[in-house]
């Protein structure tokens, strides 16, 4: 009986730490000011409720993680999911109306090319089914989180904080 106590002690031990661990490296939960986004171009703005944050973290890791795991972009990691990235596009993606329509009618980052076959979104959800059945409550919480992140995160969240002035890759 004694035998197997310095193992469950170990094992014990060894998942509090691991537990503590996850607590400590967690992401924090952003403030009213770290969620107050940019509700247009006008320059209004929105508080991104907290429950909508953590639905549009669980809607980013379902539907988006995939191809931006960090606010990169694979396939282009020179235009990311960072706010001067965002700020960049034509038109700017740095609000939460830019963001939505972009999930509804995606385009390249001048805007002059429509991506929807190659691109998930609402308007393509028949081939990318992870964009399928959302409502534009849905899309606002997922452009909300990924409006917060680069407050939360720093410069993990798309792997840099200067903007992309390079050329546009079609």
């Amino acid at each position: 009986m004694f035998e197997r106590l310095p193992v469950a002690i170990v094992a014990a031990l060894f998942t509090a730490s691991i537990l503590a661990n996850g607590a400590a490296n967690s992401m924090q939960t952003p403030n009213d000011a770290m969620r107050t986004v940019q509700l247009n171009e006008a320059g209004q703005t929105v508080v991104i409720r907290l429950d909508q944050f953590k639905s549009g973290n669980r809607l980013f890791n379902r539907a988006c993680s995939q191809c931006h795991f960090g606010g990169l972009t694979k396939g282009n990691e020179l235009v990311t999911l960072s706010s001067d990235d965002l700020a960049g596009a034509k038109p700017s993606r740095n609000n939460i109306e830019g963001l939505v329509d972009y999930m509804k009618n995606p385009t390249n980052y001048d805007g002059t090319v429509e991506i929807a076959e190659i691109h998930p979104s609402i308007k393509s959800s028949d081939i990318y089914p992870e964009m399928r059945g959302l409502s534009d409550d849905e899309l606002i919480a997922l452009a909300g989180y990924i409006l917060i992140m680069p407050r939360v995160t720093g410069t993990k969240w798309g792997g840099r904080m200067t903007p992309y002035n390079g050329p546009v890759v079609k």
